[in-house]
């Protein structure tokens, strides 16, 4: 009998990120753990995570005294999301963008759930200003970094963002002046880990890891703005 008579069948490696969106959910799943970094309401900070999940509510939904963050833990577990970093948001989470950049062996990829019902600049007064709405970005590089690289990461994915905001004339609902994002907006950057230890130091405008996460903010969170600007055109 041949040795290769019963030759396995090779198996197809799960996607390192899927992303799903199913009713008020958007679920981006990844492989393996991943080390995330963010100041999402549910699990932010510097953090292992197996998801990123977006929950849409409606506007009523968190009124005070609604406990948001409570709230959103509470039916991340339900859904079995309890190692998700949680986002909440009141745009359709289905007009999420999707867009995917490489520059040489670096890629980065940017899930973006856009609206600018409360536009706002740096540096507006505090307050209360238009109706919920918010930029919710999930960029996930496809590399391991450092925990300074992964908070480099998330400061060039914010940059991007503003720069898309800032292109598309979008004004302050409280100032009138060119908006920078909205007063609700958050970033969550995510890489691969490595039990080797080996990761890449640095993640800034002047690397490939750098330039992949800006592209592909910039398209994710230019299609989204265009969108909402579509849609609310009077």
């Amino acid at each position: 009998m041949s040795a290769r008579s019963h030759d396995a069948v090779p198996r197809r490696r799960a996607p390192a990120m899927m992303v799903t969106q199913e009713g008020p959910w958007l679920v981006a799943s990844f492989a393996a753990p991943v080390r995330a970094c963010s100041w999402a309401i549910v699990r932010g900070g510097l953090v292992d995570a197996d998801h990123v999940a977006w929950l849409e509510v409606r506007d009523g939904d968190l009124r005070p005294p609604v406990d948001a963050r409570g709230l959103l833990a509470d039916r991340l577990r339900f859904r079995g999301l309890g190692r998700a970093v949680g986002l909440l948001t009141s745009r359709n989470v289905s007009t999420y963008c999707d867009v995917a950049a490489r520059h040489g062996d670096a890629r980065a990829r940017c899930v973006a759930t856009v609206g600018l019902g409360n536009a706002l600049r740096a540096g507006d007064p505090p307050g209360v200003a238009g109706r919920i709405g918010t930029i919710n970005i999930l960029v996930h590089v496809f590399a391991a970094l450092s925990d300074a690289a992964l908070v480099e990461a998330n400061a060039i994915a914010t940059e991007a963002k503003v720069a898309a905001v800032l292109e598309a004339g979008v004004l302050s609902r409280r100032s009138g002046r060119a908006a920078t994002g909205t007063g609700t907006d958050c970033t969550v950057t995510t890489c691969e880990t490595r039990r080797d230890g080996a990761v890449a130091a640095y993640a800034g405008k002047h690397t490939a890891i750098g330039a992949a996460i800006g592209e592909a903010t910039l398209g994710a969170v230019r299609d989204g703005v265009a969108a909402w600007l579509e849609e609310t055109a009077p």
